[in-house]
């Protein structure tokens, strides 16, 4: 949510903004909550003289009653409740028009980064950089759960019968590497300096509107039933949500977390041949990484926070590039965002295995995460996000560029210690 100082400022810039998001049916909100705004502050500034007229008219009332002009006193007491009814009334149109501005305001995009490249959709993203050398071996690389299932590690028949499609279970050396693959991620943060957290699984309704557009929430969130409380789809959700209404001091930052978490997701929509088994599923496990910090500072995070994605799926062999979403493929709240997409020799192409973003201070404003400084006095922070790992997808590429044409899998030297010394895992005899 951008701030309504700077579009009553700079209505020209928002518009802007919009068209090169592609979203022109926003254009005519912009003009709208300039005027639902001018109308909230004309109710704000009478309501206030309003507010100021009838306390000085009460203070009154006693001194005439003491005078034993009860007459004047009288007339004085109507006239601070005739004030009174009409502040109620103005009071009301202050809540109506300021959960309108609200409304609009967070649908209106956030003001993307000047060098985010313009595009309609995913189709325009554009490649950053390589990491490592595709290969594709000269045999025949199995679907990824035919891999599994050469393992006995996955079972999505009795997966589909007690939950439906997109569960899974995964099932012995599969299911060892997927805790494998996570608890290396977790220690892989912990030791380029971010402290490790669980957080909540379930969020309440004021945090998600805190951390997301409306669209993403629709096409995302599981609600609970009955009560404020959804399944979180990412564990940013939750640990940005922590911050919620603080005020941090500006010595403390940056806060830099890492956090596990199992995430639930609707995945509305029809999706392709490449997105069986457990591609795109409802439950998955993720280790995250979050920073709130500094305006001035979250450039440089940004950086730093795909880097150690690309790091650590390079430490396990397998090769990586980074894509810059374009402006049309950036969420409403981000103001710029890389995915990082891993090597498929199966599909003889990449696909998307994290995302990184710079959402500056969109989620701060809604959540109301500020920054004391002796010098500026309060202002908004910045957050950021990114995936670390999020199997059993990142699986499909683990096992893809691991293969062996035997069919084994190698273990690459850094998961070893949380595989029992394991070097590579066999097939398993029919």
């Amino acid at each position: 949510m951008i701030d309504i100082k700077f579009l009553r400022e700079n209505p020209d810039a928002v518009k802007e903004n919009i068209k090169k998001k592609f979203q022109d049916e926003k254009l005519p909100l912009v003009d709208k909550v300039i005027e639902l705004d001018k109308q909230l502050r004309a109710a704000q500034l009478k309501a206030d003289t309003l507010r100021g007229d009838r306390n000085r008219l009460s203070k009154e009332i006693g001194g005439l009653m003491a005078k034993g002009q009860k007459d004047e006193a009288e007339k004085v007491k109507a006239q601070v409740k005739e004030f009174s009814d009409e502040l109620a009334r103005l009071e009301v149109s202050e809540t109506e028009l300021g959960e309108q501005v609200k409304s609009i305001m967070m649908t209106i995009p956030n003001i993307i980064a000047p060098d985010v490249p313009i595009g309609k959709d995913d189709t325009e993203n554009v490649e950053i950089k390589r990491y490592g050398e595709p290969v594709v071996p000269d045999f025949e690389i199995p679907y990824h759960s035919e891999i599994m299932e050469s393992f006995n590690g996955i079972d999505l028949d009795s997966a589909r019968k007690v939950a439906g499609n997109g569960f899974y279970y995964l099932m012995g050396d599969i299911a060892r590497l997927h805790s494998a693959v996570i608890s290396y991620a977790r220690d892989f943060m912990i030791d380029r300096g971010f402290t490790y957290c669980v957080p909540p699984f379930m969020i309440r309704g004021g945090v998600v509107t805190g951390v997301m557009s409306f669209a993403e929430m629709d096409a995302m969130m599981y609600k609970i039933e009955g009560e404020d409380l959804y399944l979180i789809g990412t564990s940013e959700h939750s640990m940005i949500g922590k911050f919620i209404d603080t005020i941090i001091n500006e010595d403390e930052l940056p806060y830099t977390l890492t956090s596990y978490s199992p995430c639930f997701r609707k995945e509305k929509g029809a999706h392709g041949i490449e997105e069986r088994g457990v591609y795109r599923i409802h439950q998955f496990e993720k280790q995250e990484m979050i920073v709130v910090c500094k305006p001035e500072d979250s450039a440089e995070w940004f950086t730093k926070l795909w880097q150690n994605t690309v790091d650590l799926f390079r430490s396990m062999d397998i090769p990586v590039r980074t894509i810059e979403c374009c402006s049309g493929d950036l969420a409403d709240l981000k103001v710029k965002s890389y995915d990082v997409e891993a090597w498929s020799p199966r599909q003889k192409k990449y696909f998307e295995v994290g995302s990184c973003s710079n959402l500056g201070d969109a989620q701060a404003r809604r959540l109301k995460i500020r920054i004391k400084s002796k010098e500026k006095g309060n202002y908004y922070a910045h957050t950021l996000n990114n995936t670390v790992v999020a199997p059993p997808r990142m699986l499909i590429a683990f096992l893809e560029n691991n293969l062996n044409a035997d069919g084994s899998v190698n273990i690459p030297v850094v998961l070893r210690p949380y595989m029992g010394g394991k070097e590579k895992i066999e097939v398993k005899a029919k």
